[in-house]
């Protein structure tokens, strides 16, 4: 398995098949992801460490190890660690397509807005 890096941390991928991808996440303390959505695909979050803040759509909510999240396709979502350690969580994407170029970014920290 190969770890990908981006500015808020990291993922390794633990499968990838025709009917669904399945990532390790690590956001970093302080850290958190572009505000986004996704137009072929939905995501089910299951948080396993650390606490964070939420958002899907209009709603925010805190979360911590135990947590799932259900994200929609074409909703906006993103997720921030308010904790002192990492926070790591498992995404479960089922769709059409699972392609890292189906982000569509709205904000984000790191000057990633013209990325596709």
């Amino acid at each position: 398995m190969m770890i990908e890096y981006r500015p808020w941390g990291n993922y390794v991928v633990l499968h990838d098949g025709e009917d669904c991808k399945v990532k390790r996440i690590i956001v970093g303390p302080g850290h958190r992801l572009s505000l986004q959505s996704h137009e072929y695909r939905q995501e089910h979050w299951i948080i396993v460490e650390g606490k964070g803040v939420m958002e899907v759509g209009k709603s925010k909510r805190n979360i911590e190890a135990g947590t799932d999240i259900f994200i929609p396709k074409r909703t906006k979502h993103r997720i921030k660690n308010i904790g002192e350690t990492d926070l790591v969580f498992i995404e479960v994407q089922t769709g059409t397509y699972f392609g890292e170029d189906d982000i569509i970014r709205y904000e984000d920290d790191y000057g990633r807005l013209e990325e596709k």
